[in-house]
């Protein structure tokens, strides 16, 4: 599948919207969290949302295989012959949906040769969705309207600093420090390759913990949109090239020009 048709694309995005209503069922009401092995939280959101994705993906695609964060048990003896596969993570941002900020999304990528050829975000509290093709238009969707995007080139002084709200940590703050007059904002999920994606913010350093399916939509948003997601030795992020399903650090860039490898 090298190309999504119109209509598997808005079959994309509404499942999104399901997923997106189902997520805010539960975040009406008292919910209970649990913890994973990693310690990290799980609701009746995320199963909810994941269910709902799956089984449409399932219709939609009968031949493409899902990996999920909650449904990630897929041995890498499996994995390792993919060519194609959705990549998605029901809710991204679970410790935001927990403290209730708001900022947490609903990511669905299309992976094809290692890298995202098709993504959707959306934030299921304000119903907005961010959707590309690689090599085609990113768009922003408000309601039934769509904008496309566009990252800040040039990005000029002061730069606009995208910050993980849950998992600030030294070195993250280190790059904050050669940035004397950014303007750090705190965010969480994938919001933020949405932000830069729209030209709201610059860039977006990550050092630790995280996983395929966070940055996989982000990935191909942001770069239809004129961005970029490197890996600190400049190479491009790719997916399932190995069992781990982790991600090394990274730095997503509005501008690709910037001269981001004096800041790590």
């Amino acid at each position: 599948m090298s190309r999504i048709t119109a209509d598997l694309h808005e079959a994309i995005i509404a499942i999104a919207r399901d997923a997106s209503a189902a997520i805010m069922e539960v975040y009406a009401e008292d919910f209970q969290v649990e913890h994973k092995a990693d310690h990290s939280p799980l609701t009746r959101a995320d199963l909810a949302a994941h269910r709902i994705i799956a089984d449409g993906l399932s219709r939609l695609t009968p031949e493409l295989p899902l990996l999920s964060e909650e449904g990630a048990s897929i041995p890498w003896g499996t994995r390792q012959d993919w060519h194609a596969y959705w990549l998605v993570d029901p809710l991204d941002g679970t410790r935001e949906f927990v403290k209730r900020n708001g900022e947490f999304t609903v990511n669905i990528a299309l992976i094809e040769g290692h890298q995202p050829v098709f993504g959707v975000i959306m934030a299921p509290v304000t119903g907005t969705i961010w959707h590309a093709e690689a090599g085609r238009r990113a768009l922003r969707r408000d309601g039934e309207n769509d904008r496309e995007l566009r990252t800040r080139h040039p990005a000029v002084a002061p730069l606009r600093v995208a910050a993980s709200r849950s998992h600030r940590d030294p070195r993250t703050q280190a790059v904050l420090d050669r940035l004397p007059g950014a303007q750090t904002v705190p965010l969480g999920s994938s919001l933020k390759f949405c932000h830069i994606a729209e030209g709201a913010l610059d860039l977006y350093p990550r050092f630790g913990h995280t996983c395929e399916w966070d940055t996989a939509a982000g990935q191909c948003i942001l770069e239809a949109a004129g961005g970029a997601l490197l890996a600190p030795d400049g190479r491009a992020f790719r997916y399932n090239r190995r069992e781990s399903l982790l991600n090394g650090d990274f730095i997503a860039l509005g501008d690709p020009s910037l001269p981001w490898r004096d800041w790590l």
